[in-house]
């Protein structure tokens, strides 16, 4: 079986997010190529971004509709 090629990837990206998200990683066990790799994969699989991007801003919902959405999550409190 032949070997996996790999690329290199760079990117430019703020030193004070960067160790803020290094530190969080930790806590997680990955290291900041391994969620890369993640975020491509999970890219891969769905054909697209894992998470909704867009400009508008979320609908607010009532408190009342808030308590529906979270009994009909996780059971009545």
């Amino acid at each position: 079986m032949a070997a996996e090629t790999t690329s290199l990837f760079r990117a430019r990206v703020p030193a004070a997010r960067f160790r803020n998200v290094e530190a969080i990683l930790d806590r997680l066990g990955l290291k900041p190529g391994d969620a890369f790799n993640m975020l491509l994969a999970q890219i891969e699989l769905q054909q697209g971004l894992p998470f909704k991007v867009t400009t508008r801003p979320p609908t607010l919902i009532s408190s009342e509709q808030q308590a529906v959405e979270w009994e009909e999550a996780l059971g009545e409190y």
